[in-house]
């Protein structure tokens, strides 16, 4: 008979070799590294960073004073508040949206993992496993809790401009706390403790009770609690963190793997089709007529397969219709907030949307080779990539200037603005899902913050600047109150131009 139960000589024996591999790399990397470079190193990221900090207290309390300074919501973009949101419901929704995204975070890169060499020797090995993936989880819960203090304390600071510097010290510990229970619930579904949608719904509402405790209650005892919950969650998850299946543990090692790479190559395409891989359901009853018609045609066969394909990788619906209620609830916050904040959330939810409609063009870029064999000019088929995310950006758009409206920020030509305006930031889609590698030959640049790597940076952009650039009619027309028919006009003629040149225009080969 196996023993279920792994003894104390497993486990002393798994510690050993986890021991053994983290010594062996520290050799290899002291090894390979001087005592001159980690000097620059360090006092490269030094100086960006402290300048970088100094820069951004300066811009928090700037805005802090602007906040507490306004009288009236006289100085928002709409016109008339039929109905007015309280403060505090807004910046706890946005505290709750936040510890959503690091659990998603933490659930799609683990919690628990194991790289790729740790897997062929160490997963196969008849020991306990919780020597070896629980001091990397540890890790990741000990890093979250001050990341995400250090992240709220500006948050608290700009939107809670009543509170003492106590108070804000107390909320950020409290929503450090709640990262940490955050990371901790995603361990608790990636165990497997709970039935997938029970736990889905367990953590959904102990999130929105730690999203509420640190914005609303201003005393000690809201922190005390929520480090109580994550100790006794830690106290559940620690014991049983060998339990993790081999699969699942490989799973979130190649996720984690693919996005750190991404990251540090600075590949925002990688990055989202690292996160975003595993969760595409492909429903093949979606557009099934539609796909079993003849085509007549090779232009209309193309853009048929690309409709079926946007249609059956299920677009998602939820995050484009979250991006709609963040713009309007911004507009409707009591007090009201400054023009250029509520501008700037309409931008920001604008390319969050636009970024989320390009997963087909994303997955065809991969491999170019296959429409080059495709007897039809290359804009012919990039024409028909950035179909269905011009026409998907130009319905969300058309909403949200139908709302602008209905609120009074514009005359109603605003709409016809706003569908104009996505078709542009479709085709900004289409351009930032084929931009081409960064190219690290090209040396960084020497700047305050420390050395910057331009060209990559100009790479990363690309896509999101003529997204951001499709918007300016827009927000023009939203900041003076009324659409002149010039803007109109302009915005007609940039979105036509920014769609050929995008359409035109080929990737340079690396």
């Amino acid at each position: 008979m196996l023993a279920v139960e792994p003894s104390s000589q497993d486990r002393e024996l798994a510690s050993e070799i986890v021991r053994f591999t983290r010594r062996s790399a520290r050799r290899y990397k002291r090894s390979r590294t001087s005592w001159g470079d980690l000097f620059v190193d360090a006092y490269s990221w030094a100086l960006g960073i402290g300048v970088s900090l100094t820069l951004a207290a300066s811009f928090v309390l700037a805005l802090r004073n602007e906040i507490a300074d306004r009288a009236s919501t006289s100085n928002s973009i709409i016109r008339a508040q039929w109905l007015v949101l309280p403060e505090s419901l807004l910046w706890t929704s946005v505290t709750f949206a936040a510890l959503l995204v690091i659990s998603n975070l933490a659930r799609k890169l683990g919690p628990m993992t194991v790289n790729g060499a740790e897997s062929t020797w160490w997963l196969t090995l008849p020991v306990d496993r919780r020597p070896m993936v629980l001091p990397p989880f540890v890790r990741k819960v000990a890093l979250t809790a001050p990341g995400a203090a250090v992240i709220y304390l500006p948050f608290s600071m700009v939107t809670a401009v009543d509170r003492a510097p106590l108070e804000h010290l107390l909320a950020s510990f409290a929503f450090g706390a709640a990262g940490a229970i955050a990371v901790t619930l995603a361990a608790v579904q990636q165990l497997g403790l709970l039935v997938p949608r029970l736990g889905r719904a367990t953590t959904t509402a102990a999130l929105l009770l730690c999203s509420i405790l640190p914005s609303v209650f201003w005393s000690p005892w809201p922190t005390a609690l929520l480090a109580v919950a994550a100790i006794g969650l830690l106290a559940v998850v620690v014991p049983r963190a060998g339990q993790v299946r081999g699969d699942e543990l490989v799973r979130g090692g190649a996720v984690a793997g693919h996005t750190g790479a991404s990251l540090f190559m600075m590949d925002s395409n990688e990055v989202l089709r690292a996160l975003g891989g595993g969760n595409k359901r492909v429903d093949g009853g979606r557009a099934a007529r539609f796909y079993t018609r003849p085509a007549r045609g090779p232009l209309r066969a193309l853009i048929r397969a690309d409709v079926v394909a946007f249609l059956r990788l299920n677009p998602p619906v939820t995050p484009p219709i979250l991006w709609l209620i963040a713009c309007i609830a911004v507009l409707l916050v009591e007090g009201g907030l400054p023009e250029f904040a509520q501008l700037a959330v309409i931008v920001v939810s604008g390319c969050a949307t636009a970024s989320g409609m390009g997963h087909v063009a994303r997955k065809t870029a991969l491999v170019p080779e296959i429409d080059a064999l495709l007897p039809l000019h290359p804009a012919l088929v990039r024409s028909s990539r950035a179909l269905m995310p011009c026409l998907a950006m130009a319905v969300w758009m058309t909403g949200l200037s139908g709302l602008l409206v209905l609120l009074g920020a514009a005359d109603p030509w605003l709409i016809g603005v706003g569908a104009l305006a996505g078709v542009g930031m479709g085709a900004g889609t289409l351009r930032a899902a084929t931009r081409t590698p960064p190219d690290w030959t090209a040396p960084p640049v020497e700047t305050p913050f420390g050395p910057v790597p331009r060209a990559q940076l100009g790479t990363l952009m690309r896509g999101m600047d003529v997204t951001i650039l499709a918007m300016v009619p827009l927000l023009l027309a939203l900041y003076l109150g009324y659409v002149p028919m010039s803007v109109v006009s302009i915005q007609a003629a940039l979105s036509a131009g920014i769609f050929l040149v995008v359409v035109l225009s080929r990737a340079k080969r690396t």
